[in-house]
């Protein structure tokens, strides 16, 4: 019960030191912080109320981890989160986030030591436990992005239509946010809502990007960008883009069809090592009982799992090395 707890707080410890360091605020977010102290000092001194600019320019606290989003306001990991949040398009708070990365890797190192007895074992088990609330959003800024990508030709095409029709940019650009397709419709109706607002066209563009990283969008926004600062035919551009984003995603089904037999033969490679010694200690549970039990057998464990993990970095790079 002794080694459970020290375990247990010698794993906590790790990660809330980790947390400590990633929230050291960047050079330019102290630059920001300062100039908000001076915003609000100098409102002061012009005889405003301190509280009332404060209410704007400090984020509000909400939910029940508000005070976990308040330590994290100035800090890189608040904004690598919020970014993905972003990009998973959820409405999950930042604090409740990070309460479930904490929960996730505490319980997958105490299931990891009660199974095995081993706080080698613990250890990176609470790692990858941590990582599996990232990797959930991950997937879901992945299948959205996948979306949008797929109905952005689509969305090209009728911007092309409406500009040969003599509408405006910004009017295209607010007919695909009533018509076009989730998720193209949401992004492009959060640019057309900016723009009314008074922010140029360019930043509203850069920032659509910050939320989706699409290759196929900067392409599309470096064409619109270019046509604007140097002129030109931007109907002839944008079809021209479409024909290019619809190639390229032809080229990577024809890659994914081709490479389905490489990618199948990697999982299957990844996996036998695990699911063949599952299954030899379910045939004969004390047959690789000496690599839990004995240290010699531990070092062949941990090694074991290391170059697996080696290999299965390996076999990734190899089956996603091909971009298009």
């Amino acid at each position: 019960m002794a080694i459970l707890v020290l375990t247990f707080l010698v794993t906590m410890s790790m990660m809330f030191a980790g947390l400590l360091l990633a929230l050291r605020p960047t050079r330019e977010q102290k630059a920001i912080q300062r100039r908000i102290t001076v915003i609000k000092r100098t409102h002061g001194e012009l005889g405003g109320d301190k509280d009332e600019i404060a209410q704007y320019l400090s984020a509000p606290e909400t939910g029940a981890f508000g005070w976990i989003e308040a330590q994290l306001a100035d800090s890189r990991i608040s904004e690598s989160l919020k970014l993905m949040l972003l990009r998973a398009d959820s409405t999950t708070a930042v604090g409740m986030v990070i309460v479930t990365i904490v929960g996730t890797g505490a319980a997958a190192a105490a299931i990891a030591f009660l199974a095995t007895g081993m706080p080698l074992v613990a250890a990176p088990v609470a790692l990858v436990g941590a990582y599996i609330p990232i990797l959930v959003f991950k997937i879901r800024g992945s299948m959205r992005l996948k979306a949008f990508n797929n109905a952005l030709p689509d969305a090209i095409e009728m911007m092309s239509r409406c500009l040969r029709a003599g509408h405006s940019m910004s009017s295209a650009i607010g007919i695909i946010a009533d018509q076009a397709a989730e998720p193209v419709k949401t992004e492009f109706a959060e640019v057309f809502k900016k723009q009314n607002f008074g922010l140029p066209m360019r930043d509203a563009l850069m920032q659509m990007l910050d939320r989706i990283p699409s290759q196929d969008l900067r392409v599309l926004f470096t064409g619109i960008l270019v046509q604007k600062d140097t002129g030109g035919n931007l109907v002839d551009i944008l079809d021209r883009i479409v024909h290019v984003i619809r190639e390229r995603q032809r080229i990577k089904g024809d890659i994914q069809t081709h490479t389905a037999q490489g990618r199948l033969t990697g999982w299957i490679l990844c996996m036998l090592p695990v699911v063949m010694l599952g299954l030899i200690n379910f045939i004969n549970p004390g047959y690789s009982r000496v690599l839990f039990v004995d240290p010699t057998g531990q070092k062949f464990l941990g090694g074991g799992v290391f170059l697996l993990c080696v290999g299965v970095l390996i076999i990734r790079s190899i089956i996603n090395g091909i971009e298009i």
